[in-house]
């Protein structure tokens, strides 16, 4: 122990309603009642679709980098050695998990994470994912083989454009297709959408996507570069089955040398490809900031003070710091669901079954609502074999596929801006990108709200990634929910923290309630 007696501490000069040891006490006792509350919350089951023990092979459980025989199966002993270092959570296990390649596993440790604000990553559950013979997910495969089909499509051309016009009626006669509809059937308009309040308003991407960034002492203009059109990844069995074993990929990507906005699903595919966590959240705040007071929630308390005005509790450091902070605690929401409950092959592998069921390789229990739909004639048609074109090299990152993280933390991050700004508000200026990315162009249509075009980031984002060809529809839903979840137990637990009159943070979520917190 240090001699204290040397400390020559002078003459305080605290002021304020609490002595050093109320305050210490009051301190302990916020964190302990949300302790408290956060263990008294009834235990969730972790329901599970079944796949992993109903096929032997594991054909419809995430296997990537492992090795694999030549129709694309696992070697089961290196999949059971991923299950013992899973199930046993040793460190030392997962160096035992022998891989097909160079390319590594993903962050599986992260699943075990603690978090000391907010909900425990194994206290939130989501629904099990669609089963492998479920004609749901044929349903969600044949959207995928569309998206693939219509990258280069502009959004402004989903109306006119024989593909997309295609792909919604194929869509449409899917028995259990569970993406937006208007009148029972898929149409251009709500081709590829969100299924969230405002997703089917205005044009296809959210205005914080498009707008300008408010960027301290400059601003930041959303063009961005991207690939060019055309140029899609493995499109040859023998390249699948490599990037299955976890080779490096053979190609690059091909950039276009001139910035665009975005304007297309290939567009807002490499724009999930190369974004930071909290990016989409992050700019979103930036442009809500930069409205004003107006923009602000009516619960913030500063909105009612005549002498004061709001920077570290209800101002812009406090609503940054939350739009970041979640990221991180929803990725490791995710990591559990991902890695410890659900382990879903992605939409790459599920390419490769159908390949092989239908050049009689293997079988395999896939509806035939799939085989047989214009999608997948489709892209025989162009490419010449069953598997899903993939926008990235490298197809999917190396870890299983639901829930998408990308969802998960923009669903967080999106709640967060919801309870702190005024989702009623009227975006001004609206925008629309030209078909070829090169300028915006004024929306003259109906008014769109914060609360509308924040629902709608969070289902681009999401979407963007099965724009990729990398995950599944549903993956996306369930991670804005499981986002949703992150941020408002966060929310919870700081409450309670505040000196000023404050009624409560009031949000509504992705389901179209509102919740006060």
């Amino acid at each position: 122990m240090g001699d204290y007696s040397l400390l020559n501490l002078g003459v305080s000069g605290e002021i304020g309603p609490e002595s050093d040891r109320k305050r210490l006490r009051e301190a302990y006792r916020l964190r302990r009642e949300a302790a408290l509350f956060e263990k008294d919350l009834p235990l969730p089951g972790h329901p599970c679709n079944g796949d992993e023990n109903l096929y032997p092979n594991k054909i419809a459980s995430y296997s990537k980098s492992l090795p694999h025989n030549q129709i694309g199966e696992v070697d089961l002993n290196a999949y059971n050695a991923l299950i013992r270092a899973l199930s046993t959570g040793d460190p030392e296990e997962f160096e035992l998990i022998p891989l097909g390649g160079v390319t590594e596993l993903k962050d599986p440790q992260a699943a075990y994470a603690y978090e000391m604000v907010g909900p425990d990553s194994h206290h939130l559950s989501i629904a099990p994912a669609p089963a492998l013979s479920s004609a749901e997910i044929a349903g969600e495969m044949g959207e995928l083989y569309w998206q693939a089909l219509t990258r280069d499509v502009p959004f402004t051309d989903y109306d006119t454009n024989p593909l997309t016009i295609a792909a919604a009626s194929d869509l449409s006669g899917f028995s259990d297709f569970r993406g937006l509809k208007a009148g029972g059937v898929v149409t251009p308009g709500t081709l590829f959408r969100g299924d969230t309040p405002g997703d089917l308003a205005g044009p296809y991407l959210s205005q914080f996507l498009w707008q300008d960034i408010p960027f301290g002492a400059r601003t930041v203009s959303q063009q961005y570069l991207t690939t060019v059109a055309g140029v899609d990844y493995m499109t040859s069995y023998a390249e699948w089955l490599k990037i299955q074993n976890g080779a490096a990929p053979a190609s690059q990507d091909v950039y276009d040398p001139v910035p665009r906005y975005i304007r297309d699903g290939r567009d807002v595919g490499e724009w999930v490809h190369k974004d930071f966590s909290c990016q989409g959240s992050l700019a979103a705040c930036l442009i809500l900031l930069g409205y004003g007071q107006e923009a602000l929630s009516p619960s913030n308390p500063y909105l009612r003070s005549a002498t004061q005005y709001s920077f570290a509790t209800f101002g812009a450091p406090h609503i940054l710091d939350f739009v970041a902070r979640t990221a991180r605690a929803a990725l490791e929401a995710a990591w559990f669901q991902k890695w410890l409950v659900h382990r879903r092959l992605r939409p790459e592998a599920f390419g490769g079954l159908v390949q092989n069921l239908l050049t009689g390789a293997a079988s395999y229990p896939i509806s035939q609502e799939l085989l047989n739909s214009q999608a997948v004639a489709e892209v025989f048609s162009k490419y010449g074999n069953y598997l899903l074109p993939q926008a990235f090299p490298e197809g999917s990152p190396t870890h299983p596929a639901y829930p998408s993280g990308h969802a998960t933390y923009t669903g967080a991050g999106v709640t967060m801006l919801k309870a702190f700004f005024k989702e009623s508000f009227i975006i001004p200026n609206p925008v629309v990108a030209s078909a070829d990315g090169l300028k915006l162009l004024p929306y003259s249509g109906p008014p769109l709200t914060v609360g509308g075009e924040l629902n709608k980031l969070a289902a681009n984002i999401a979407l963007g990634r099965d724009f990729a060809g990398i995950h599944w529809r549903t993956d996306g839903i369930e991670g804005i929910k499981l986002g949703e979840a992150v941020a408002i137990g966060i929310l919870q637990d700081y409450r309670n923290t505040y000196n000023e009159h404050f009624s409560g943070f009031t949000l509504t979520k992705f389901d179209g309630t509102t919740v006060i917190i």
